[in-house]
C-alpha cells in the first residue's frame, strides 16, 4: 500500500511525527530529545535519536545514529535520494556526515540557535566551496519539537541536570 499525500507539507509532516517518536525515546531514557529518520522513496529507512549521555559519545547524536543504522541497512554509506528528518537544526559534525553519505534532502523542525549550521549560527548548506549540497527546509512541527526540547530542560534544571 503506498500513501498518496495531498502536498509536500503533509508528507514532510508525516515523517516527521517519526523522528518525533524517536526523539521521544530519547527523552525517556534522560537524553536531550532529538530524533532522527532518513527516508528514500517514502519508505523509512532507519532512524535515530540522541545517545550521547548514555553511551558516553560525543558523536551519538540522532542523525549520526540513523545514517549509520542506514548505512548498514542499505550495505554503503552513500545514501543519495535520501532525505534526513531531524526535530533539531542540525550541527557541524551531524551536517558534515551527511554531505558525506550525500543526503539530497534536510528537514528540520526547531532551529538551534546555539550549534545550528543549517541557517542559525552558519548555513553550511549554503556553502558553495563544498563539494555536495543538499536542500534544506526547517520548522516543520516546529511547537511540537520546541515544547518535548523546553520540557526536558525545564526538567533537568529543576533536578539540577541542566
Amino acid at each position: 500500500m503506498s500513501i498518496v499525500w495531498e502536498n509536500k507539507l503533509q508528507r514532510d509532516e508525516f515523517f516527521m511525527r517519526y523522528a518525533l517518536a524517536a526523539a521521544q525515546k530519547a527523552y525517556d531514557i534522560g537524553e536531550v530529545p532529538v530524533g532522527a529518520v532518513l527516508v528514500k522513496d517514502n519508505m523509512v529507512v532507519a532512524e535515530g535519536y540522541n545517545q550521547s549521555i548514555t553511551t558516553h559519545d560525543a558523536s551519538a547524536h540522532a542523525e549520526m545514529q540513523a545514517l549509520r543504522a542506514a548505512g548498514l541497512s542499505v550495505e554503503n554509506y552513500r545514501l543519495p535520494d535520501c532525505e534526513l528528518y531531524v526535530t533539531l537544526e542540525p550541527c557541524l559534525m551531524c551536517a558534515g556526515a551527511m554531505f558525506h553519505a550525500r543526503v539530497s534532502r534536510v528537514v528540520y523542525a526547531t532551529p538551534d540557535p546555539k550549534t545550528g549550521v543549517a541557517g542559525s549560527v552558519l548555513n553550511l548548506f549554503d556553502e558553495a566551496r563544498l563539494n555536495h549540497h543538499a536542500t534544506v527546509e526547517g520548522g516543520v512541527l516546529l511547537e511540537e519539537a520546541k515544547a518535548l526540547l523546553q520540557q526536558f530542560f525545564r526538567e533537568r534544571r529543576q533536578i539540577g541536570k541542566a
